[in-house]
């Protein structure tokens, strides 16, 4: 009968901090692999980085051609772009000059989707 009250008067008091230092560690597993802990929180962050640098890429390309669109407009025709797209167009030159043909894909960025 000794040993039962021991047993039991060592669960009571050994218990209460055991379920507590489970809660804990059940919290603190989940705060670093849950659906939002740390690990999710630093993917996203590469994620965000990654789309930051695309939307930089994009909008630089935009920029550009926006440009090119803008020196096309009849109000203020660039004699250099209306030359450049008709030669590619007509796929024509002036006589004696030489042509250096590139493959289609030389002039496309490597990292663009």
């Amino acid at each position: 009968m000794l040993s039962y009250d021991l047993i039991r008067r060592w669960m009571h008091t050994a218990l209460g901090p055991l379920l507590g230092a489970a809660g804990v560690a059940y919290f603190l597993f989940h705060a670093v692999q849950g659906d939002r802990g740390l690990f999710a929180w630093w993917q996203l962050r590469q994620e965000i980085t990654k789309a930051e640098a695309l939307h930089q890429t994009v909008s630089a390309r935009r920029k550009d051609l926006e440009n090119r669109v803008a020196l096309m407009q009849p109000e203020a025709m660039d004699p250099d772009i209306l030359e450049e797209r008709a030669r590619v167009m007509l796929n024509m030159g002036y006589r004696g000059e030489k042509v250096i043909l590139l493959p289609p894909d030389a002039g496309a960025e490597k990292d663009t989707p």
